[in-house]
C-alpha cells in the first residue's frame, strides 16, 4: 500500500469516526495556539516596540540619571539613586558638547504634565494632554514634523514666550474646521499663541506619540507652575553612524565633569541608545517566548496524551479489520505505516487550525497594546507544523506498534 493510499485510508477512517476526531483535532489545535499566538503577538510588540526605538534615531542617544525613578533592583534591594538632571547640567551638556563636537545635536526638553485640559473656543480637551518644555532641537531629536506655522525663533527660546505648537488631537478638538496657526489657547492657567501643528503620528504601543502633544520652549517652561522641580531629558543625535561611539565616550566624560563624579565613581547616569533598548528588549522577549513555549509544552503533552487514547481505542474497534488485511497479505510494517499516518493526519488537521487561531489571537492581543502591524510568524508555522508532526510519531507510535503485532488469527476471531 502506498504513502497515498495510506493517506486516503486514514482520512475515510477519520471520517468515520467524525465527532470524536474532531474532539481529539482541538485538543492538538489548543497546544498550537496557545504556541503560535504567544510567540506572534510577542514577535509583534517586538516589531512595534522597535519602530518606537527608532523613533529616538538610528544615530542618536539619550541621558538619564542613574536609580532616578527606579528605587528598587532585581530581588527587592534598594539601588543606589543619583539626583535626577538639572536644567543648569543640562545646559552646560549643551555646550560643553556642541564645542567639542559640533557636528553632534543635542536637545533638552522637560515633562511638565502629561495630564493638563486645554482650552480654546469654548471647547476643551480631556484632562491627558501632554506638556512638553522643549528647546530648538527638539523636533528634530524626536522626528517630529510640522505641517503647517513654524517652530520657535531664537527670540522666544531666549525670552519664554507664550507660544505653543499643537498635536493633532487638539486640533481635531478645539480648531475642527479653521487653521490653529495664529489662535489662541488656555493651558496650566496661562494663554498661548499657536505658531505650529505637528504631523498625526497615531497611537504606538498604547501611547499618543505627538497627537496630544502641547510643546512650549524651554526657558517657558521654566516659568510655568508645577508642583515640584522639573525632570530634564538631554537627548543627542549624529548624522555620523561610524562616529556613535565615539561620540558617546565624549558625551560620557562630558557629563561626568557637568555632574562632578568623582575619578573612579562609577558614572551618576545612564546612556541609552536604541541599541541597548533593543538588547533589554530581546532578553525580556527570550523569557516570554519561553515561558509561552513552556505553557504550550503542556497543552501538547495533554494532546499527545488524549491522542494515544484515541489510537488505543481506536485499534482495539478495528482488530478484526487488522485481521482482514494480514490475512490478505498486508504486513506488519504497513499496519504500522497506517496508524503513524492517522495519527500524523489528525495532529496536521487540528494544528493547522490552531496555527491559523494563534495567528488572529496574537495578532489581536499585538493590537490591543497599541501594534498597527499584522505579522505572520512564517517561522513558528513551520515550527509548528513539525511539533504537529512529531506529536503525531510519538502519539501514535504505541498504538500503531500494538496494531502490527496483532496476530490474525486471532484478530479474526475478534469481536
Amino acid at each position: 500500500m502506498s504513502y497515498l493510499e495510506n493517506i486516503r485510508e486514514a482520512l475515510r477512517s477519520i471520517s468515520g469516526n467524525l465527532l470524536r476526531t474532531i474532539l481529539t483535532a482541538l485538543i492538538v489545535s489548543i497546544g498550537l495556539m496557545a504556541l503560535v499566538g504567544i510567540l506572534t503577538a510577542i514577535d509583534a510588540m517586538r516589531s512595534s516596540l522597535g519602530d518606537t526605538f527608532a523613533s529616538l534615531g538610528a544615530n542618536a542617544f539619550e541621558i538619564k540619571a542613574k536609580g532616578y525613578g527606579n528605587r528598587f533592583r532585581r530581588g527587592g534591594v534598594q539601588g543606589k539613586q543619583y539626583p535626577a538632571l538639572s536644567y543648569l547640567q543640562a545646559t552646560l551638556y549643551k555646550k560643553e558638547l556642541a564645542r567639542r563636537e559640533p557636528a553632534a545635536v543635542v536637545g533638552v526638553s522637560a515633562s511638565i504634565t502629561g495630564a493638563a485640559e486645554i482650552k480654546a473656543n469654548g471647547q476643551k480637551t480631556n484632562p491627558n494632554m501632554q506638556v512638553i518644555a522643549g528647546d530648538e532641537n527638539y523636533l528634530r531629536i524626536q522626528s517630529y514634523t510640522l505641517t503647517q506655522g513654524r517652530t520657535f525663533s531664537p527670540a522666544e527660546l531666549n525670552t519664554g514666550a507664550h507660544v505653543a505648537i499643537i498635536g493633532s488631537e487638539m486640533k481635531d478638538k478645539l480648531f475642527p474646521q479653521i487653521t490653529p496657526v495664529g489662535q489662541y489657547i488656555y493651558a496650566l492657567g496661562q494663554r498661548f499663541q499657536v505658531v505650529g501643528l505637528l504631523e498625526k503620528s497615531g497611537s504606538t504601543m498604547g501611547g499618543s506619540g505627538a497627537d496630544r502633544l502641547l510643546l512650549v520652549p524651554l526657558e517657558t517652561g521654566n516659568q510655568l507652575p508645577r508642583q515640584g522641580a522639573l525632570t530634564y531629558d538631554v537627548k543627542t543625535a549624529t548624522s555620523n553612524a561610524a562616529g556613535l561611539a565615539f561620540l558617546q565616550s565624549q558625551a560620557t566624560g562630558v557629563m561626568r565633569a557637568v555632574r562632578h563624579d568623582r575619578l573612579g565613581q562609577e558614572d551618576s547616569f545612564d546612556i541609552e541608545s536604541p541599541d541597548s533598548l533593543s538588547g533589554t528588549l530581546d532578553s525580556l522577549s527570550g523569557k516570554m517566548r519561553l515561558a509561552g513555549g513552556s505553557i504550550a509544552f503542556l497543552a501538547l503533552l495533554g494532546a499527545s496524551i488524549a491522542l494515544m487514547n484515541i489510537m488505543l481505542v481506536s485499534v482495539t474497534e478495528r482488530t478484526r479489520e487488522i485481521g482482514i488485511r494480514k490475512a490478505l497479505g498486508a504486513t506488519a510494517r504497513q499496519i504500522r505505516l497506517q496508524f503513524l499516518l492517522e495519527a500524523i493526519v489528525i495532529c496536521v488537521l487540528g494544528g493547522t487550525f490552531g496555527i491559523l487561531l494563534g495567528i488572529g489571537a496574537g495578532n489581536a492581543v499585538a493590537v490591543l497594546a497599541g501594534s498597527k502591524s499584522f505579522l505572520v510568524p512564517w517561522v513558528w508555522v513551520g515550527v509548528g507544523l513539525t511539533i504537529c508532526i512529531s506529536v503525531g510519531l510519538l502519539a501514535g507510535s504505541y498504538p500503531a506498534g500494538k496494531a502490527a503485532a496483532l496476530d490474525p488469527i486471532d484478530s479474526l476471531r475478534y469481536e
